[in-house]
């Protein structure tokens, strides 16, 4: 089965919303064994949209259509799937109903605009909503060449669509497609590598698929999240894909090594907090160029206060002298990176002190460059250490790649 996903709102086109929907949509129907061979964006423009409707309709089996289904005048989805369809609109009672109790439970009335929502093409299933007001439609149409085609419809608001997604579409499509082939992927998380050197590293492995199949390999540039390696399989079962899937991720990782740091959605300082907890070790970090960065992404973690002790941001020089008993002399240094480490490990009685300084710009400092950032490690098992690395960018890449780049210094260590 051939799908397509068509992304609906002018706002997409300018930049003004990120469309995170559709890679969503594509994942999911990966992850289904659902082919989905194009993605289109279009404004809220009736005739472009009928358009860009029309045209996947003619080179797909399934269109899932995403946005304009809200209560304003620009939410046009329902008349144009019903222009493309030959149908009328038929007001239906209880979607309104639904609608308005929704109100009602928030202490809200419901608008009179609100009850185009309810505006259904005849002949449409409906996708019950019960996060929000607009429900999901679910539309056969004829292609130009008589195929059988089904189109559904879904609202743009993310979390919205992902239950239908998940609760509904999904589950259809599976039906319709009577195909029992799945697609898995798998990521494998890399940092401190250029993607041109990654690829070299991994051209052993891209030759020997070229002439066997079984497995993709696709790079993923994620700025300041490293490098990704993905690995696709499609197998007649679940288990059949995860046995490819662990074998190549074998391959991979004896090619790759130690620029590994996690897979799927492992960040950095997940890695770093997950071999912090299997020692059983504590954390605190001194922060003076990241003002907070790293606290901050380690507290993202689910889970982090088992292991990171708190943090302290060290910005002004005082406070390197008086909190963290850094002694006189430059504080962007090696030096200075060491004491902050130390002084923050004691200060909250961790097993493990981090520290970053550095200059972010835009000018120069203590006769350092701009991108000169000094890193500090004081781990329990080893003399405590300072790295000096030089950083590209403006003042806020400069910033996130000193956090990546200390937390990655760790989690070396800590392995």
């Amino acid at each position: 089965m051939r799908a397509e996903v068509v992304a609906i709102g002018t706002e997409l086109l300018l930049g003004q919303i990120v469309d995170t929907n559709s890679s969503w949509i594509g994942e999911q129907l990966a992850m289904a064994g659902i082919d989905s061979l194009h993605q289109t964006k279009v404004g809220d423009n009736l005739e472009r949209m009928i358009g860009a409707i029309e045209l996947a309709i003619g080179r797909a089996d399934a269109v899932l259509i995403c946005g304009g289904l809200g209560p304003t005048q620009d939410d046009i989805t329902r008349l144009a799937i019903a222009s493309i369809m030959g149908v009328e609109l038929v007001r239906d009672a209880k979607i309104v109903d639904h609608i308005r109790t929704l109100f009602s439970s928030r202490g809200r009335v419901m608008a009179a605009n609100n009850e185009l929502q309810a505006d259904v093409p005849v002949g449409a299933t409906i996708i019950h909503n019960p996060r929000g007001t607009a429900p999901g439609l679910i539309c056969p149409v004829r292609s130009p060449d008589g195929r059988d085609v089904v189109m559904y419809a879904m609202p743009g608001v993310p979390y919205e669509m992902q239950q239908m997604m998940t609760g509904t579409v999904i589950p259809d499509l599976i039906v319709r497609n009577g195909d029992p082939g799945t697609i898995r992927s798998r990521t494998l998380r890399t940092w401190g590598l250029a993607e041109s050197t990654l690829a070299e590293l991994i051209a052993p492995r891209l030759d020997a698929l070229e002439t066997a199949a079984g497995a993709t390999i696709a790079f993923l540039a994620s700025g300041m999240e490293g490098i990704k390696v993905r690995v696709t399989t499609k197998a007649a079962s679940e288990a059949a894909c995860n046995e490819r899937l662990d074998a190549e991720e074998k391959l991979l990782r004896d090619l790759l090594g130690d620029y590994v740091f996690g897979l799927d959605e492992v960040t950095m300082e997940a890695a770093v907090l997950a071999l912090l907890g299997g020692r059983g070790w504590t954390l605190a970090v001194a922060e003076s160029v990241t003002g907070g960065l790293i606290s901050q992404r380690i507290t993202d973690v689910a889970g982090a206060s088992a292991s990171f002790r708190g943090g302290v941001v060290s910005y002004a020089t005082a406070v390197k002298r008086t909190l963290l008993h850094v002694s006189d002399g430059p504080v962007v240094s090696e030096r200075c990176a060491l004491e902050m480490a130390i002084g923050v490990r004691e200060l909250l009685g961790a097993t493990v002190g981090l520290s970053v300084t550095g200059v972010a710009g835009p000018t120069e400092q203590d006769g350092q460059p701009v991108g000169t950032i000094w890193c500090g490690l004081a781990l329990p098992d080893r003399e405590p250490e300072a790295l000096g690395m030089k950083v590209p960018g403006d003042r806020r890449r400069i910033r996130e790649f000193a956090c990546i780049n200390a937390l990655d210094a760790l989690r070396q260590r800590l392995r």
